[in-house]
């Protein structure tokens, strides 16, 4: 009889067991966010500084806005671009989202010779 008075009083309770195992729950949810996103963004971020901050003439870089050119000059937080021959602009080292990296293009096939017979 005292069995189906402890059963009634936990069947109110919460299905998690308490708010101590809530509490734990969101801790683990929090962890879990942290490093499937905050940390792997906070890493993409270090590493843009880095390049940004060690920009030198020469250097190809690619805008936001998809304009491709060589750095010609670094004054601060501009850069010189050089985006054709002797066409050059100025752009915030900001609006500056990479490296250029030319991807080769494959290179013809060879004429195959006719079969020999």
């Amino acid at each position: 009889m005292i069995a189906l008075f402890a059963q009634a009083a936990d069947a109110g309770g919460s299905p998690f067991g308490g708010s101590l195992n809530m509490l734990f729950l969101v801790g683990i949810f929090f962890l879990i966010f942290y490093f499937m996103i905050m940390r792997p963004q906070q890493q993409t971020q270090r590493k843009h500084k880095a390049f940004i901050d060690g920009l030198k003439k020469g250097d190809e870089v690619v805008t936001t806005g998809g304009i491709v050119g060589k750095v010609t000059a670094v004054q601060g937080d501009v850069l010189g671009v050089e985006i054709a021959p002797n066409v050059k602009v100025r752009v915030l080292k900001s609006q500056i989202s990479g490296a250029f990296a030319a991807k080769e293009t494959p290179a013809a096939p060879a004429a195959e010779e006719p079969a020999k017979k």
